[in-house]
C-alpha cells in the first residue's frame, strides 16, 4: 500500500514531484518590496488557517509539549511526528471526516451530538486538536486527551434513522473512526506529504498509532498496513449514505469560509475527494472525471500544500497554539 493501493480497492496514481517554480531575472532588484508584501500575505494566510482549523481563541487550553525529559507518546523521532507535522494532514484530516460520513451509525451519533451545522470547521478542528495533542504532548497531556474524549463519549447516544442504537463508546465505531483517520493521514502524505515513507515506515506508523486506538477503546486495532487494508475492508459491508451523511458532506465541502481561505479550501476539497475510494465517491454523489485528479487537482495540490508549509510557520507560534481546544469528541 505504500507505493499505491487503495486499502478497500483498487491502485492508486504514480506520485509526481513538485517542481520548484522558476525565479524571475529580476528578482534581485524586486526583492526587497517583494518579500515586504509576501511577508503580509504569508501572516494573513497562516493567522486565517489557524484561526479556522487550530482554533486559537482566548479561553482554550493550551498543552505541555513533549521533550527529552518526557518524549510524549511517540517521540520527535517517530514517523506519526513526521506525517502529523506536514500540512497534507489538511487534506488527510477532511477525506476521513468524509469517509466517516459514510458509516450509518457513526454518522448518525455526529448528526445528533454534533453542531457543525452552525460550526462547519469545529469537527474539524477537533480532530486537528486530539491529533496534535496525542501526537506533540506529554504522556500526560496526551492520556488526559483521550481521557476527556472517552468521557464525552458517554454521554453519546441515541437511535439512528434506520432504528439501530448506537453509542460512541462502543468499539466497533471506534475501531471504524481511527482506521479511518490513520489511513487518511497516511494516504494523504504518501501522495501530498514532502517526503516519502518506505514501507517500513508506513508500518511504523500504523503500530505507532495503535497506542491511541487501543487506549481510546477501539477494537480490532492494526499495528500494521496490511491490517489496516484487512479492517477498512471488513467495514465496507455496514457502509452506506443517507440524508445526513449528504448534508454532513456539503457542509464540510462547502463550509462558510472567509475568501482569502476560499480558493485554497476548495484544492484541499479537491484533493481530499481524489483519495476516497471510487465506490464512497459513488455513495456520496461525488462523481469524478477521470483524468481531472491526476492532470489538474494532484499537481495543484501539491504546490498548495508546499505552500502552507512556509505560510504556517509565519508569526513564529510555538507548537502549544495547535492544543488551545481540547476536543469535545472525534467522531
Amino acid at each position: 500500500m505504500v507505493e499505491g493501493g487503495d486499502p478497500l480497492v483498487g491502485q492508486e496514481g504514480g506520485h509526481a514531484r513538485i517542481v520548484e517554480p522558476l525565479a524571475g531575472s529580476y528578482a534581485g532588484r524586486m526583492a526587497r518590496p517583494l518579500d515586504d508584501t509576501l511577508d503580509v500575505v504569508r501572516r494573513r494566510v497562516a493567522r486565517t488557517l489557524r484561526g479556522a482549523v487550530g482554533g486559537r481563541s482566548r479561553g482554550h487550553e493550551s498543552f505541555e509539549v513533549a521533550g527529552a525529559d518526557d518524549p510524549g507518546l511517540f517521540g520527535p523521532d517517530s514517523v506519526a511526528w513526521r506525517i502529523h507535522r506536514d500540512p497534507s494532514m489538511f487534506i488527510g484530516g477532511l477525506r476521513a471526516l468524509l469517509l466517516q460520513t459514510t458509516h450509518p451509525l457513526a454518522m448518525a451519533g455526529v448528526a445528533d451530538h454534533s453542531d457543525y451545522q452552525s460550526d462547519p470547521w469545529g469537527r474539524l478542528r477537533r480532530t486537528a486538536t486530539y491529533v496534535g495533542v496525542t501526537t506533540f504532548g506529554t504522556t500526560d497531556a496526551a492520556h488526559h486527551a483521550i481521557d476527556r474524549v472517552r468521557a464525552v463519549h458517554e454521554h453519546v447516544r441515541g437511535v439512528a434513522p434506520d432504528g439501530r442504537p448506537y453509542a460512541a463508546t462502543d468499539p466497533r465505531l471506534l475501531a471504524w473512526v481511527h482506521a479511518t483517520e490513520v489511513d487518511s493521514f497516511l494516504r494523504a502524505h504518501r501522495r501530498y506529504g514532502g517526503e516519502r515513507l518506505d514501507v517500513g515506515d508506513a508500518d511504523r506508523y500504523v503500530a505507532e498509532m495503535s497506542v491511541v486506538g487501543t487506549r481510546i477503546g477501539a477494537d480490532d486495532v492494526p499495528t500494521s498496513v496490511a491490517e489496516l487494508r484487512d479492517v477498512l475492508i471488513g467495514f465496507r459491508p455496514e457502509l452506506d449514505a443517507d440524508r445526513q451523511a449528504y448534508d454532513a458532506v456539503r457542509f464540510l465541502l462547502v463550509p462558510p469560509v472567509p475568501l482569502v481561505t476560499r480558493g485554497p479550501y476548495g484544492i484541499i476539497a479537491a484533493a481530499s475527494v481524489g483519495l476516497l475510494p471510487s465506490f464512497v465517491r459513488r455513495m456520496l454523489w461525488l462523481p469524478q472525471p477521470p483524468l481531472s485528479d491526476p492532470l489538474v487537482v494532484r499537481p495543484v495540490a501539491r504546490l498548495l500544500m508546499a505552500s502552507l508549509g512556509w505560510a504556517l510557520t509565519a508569526d513564529d507560534v510555538p507548537i502549544e497554539d495547535a492544543a488551545d481546544d481540547v476536543p469535545a469528541a472525534t467522531a
